[in-house]
């Protein structure tokens, strides 16, 4: 094993520092798109995490990978060309995700090529947690978020007349006797759920679960998160009946997005504490 590792020596590591500053060079003009759309995107605000995140993944499993023997694989070299053939592809076709996510195979490819299967398999995870910073297809994400719109409505009608509170929904739009409240896309619970999926997966990754508990733990974003988008739509419904239409709007209804954001995360650390505790 030792002996396998002293042949990535000093040629290597020159060779791994051009690759990687052209590839940085190639990609700057994509990710500075990137990064300016995280700061008008609020369903993507939270990219500006990820890499971070990621990078952190891989320092957290440092020691494993000192452990891994450099064993160069040759099929590496397709999956960087099938990545800076999707580049291609999305750059013909204006395509910006495809663009944007053929960065994620370009590093698999590379990692498979230069340093053999095991780090593969071991990095494959922390590099392909990069996708939760690039913003889906615009007609990919209203295609799921209207259906998530009328969803939301429907339960969030159910838990308001629960209260005995007259209620009347056409759609997404929702009758009270004071107000009228529509449920826009923003409201849709879709960035509640892009959000609750990536923390998931981080806590996912760095808990000390089996694979099986692990795959219940990033799953159970999806229920959370539809839970509490419904909590902060019947909140809000409940507030404009007693409280009046301003209720659901302006510091009040950006307040309950962070109520609800802390709401999701804090069951998911439940869900987590859970899990762990079956395992004992």
């Amino acid at each position: 094993m030792i002996s396998d590792k002293k042949q990535f020596g000093q040629f290597e590591l020159l060779m791994t520092g051009v690759i990687l500053s052209a590839l940085f060079c190639l990609y700057l003009p994509f990710l500075t798109k990137l990064v300016a759309e995280w700061g008008t995107n609020d369903d993507y605000s939270h990219g500006y995490f990820i890499p971070f995140l990621s990078a952190y993944f891989i320092y957290s499993i440092r020691d494993e990978l000192r452990q891994i023997a450099v064993k160069p694989n040759n099929a590496g070299l397709f999956v960087l060309l099938a990545g800076l053939g999707q580049l291609t592809l999305g750059k013909i076709g204006s395509e910006f995700f495809l663009q944007r996510t053929s960065l994620i195979v370009v590093m698999l490819g590379l990692v498979l090529f230069f340093l053999g299967s095991k780090y593969f398999k071991k990095l494959f995870i922390p590099i392909g947690y990069l996708i939760f910073m690039v913003p889906l297809p615009a007609i990919v994400w209203n295609k799921i978020a209207f259906p998530m719109q009328l969803f939301s409505s429907y339960l969030t009608e159910q838990v308001v007349s629960s209260f005995g509170i007259p209620v009347y929904r056409e759609g997404n739009v929702i009758h009270l006797a004071q107000t009228t409240l529509e449920v826009v896309a923003a409201c849709s619970g879709l960035r509640s759920l892009v959000t609750m999926f990536a923390l998931s997966g981080a806590l996912a990754f760095l808990s000390t679960l089996s694979a099986g508990k692990k795959t219940i733990l990033f799953l159970s974003a999806a229920p959370i998160a539809i839970f509490a988008n419904i909590v902060r739509l019947s909140a809000t419904a409940l507030m404009a009946t007693k409280i009046g239409a301003d209720a659901a709007q302006g510091f009040l209804h950006e307040f309950s997005g962070i109520v609800v954001f802390v709401l999701g995360l804090s069951l998911l650390v439940a869900v987590n504490w859970m899990l762990g505790k079956t395992r004992r």
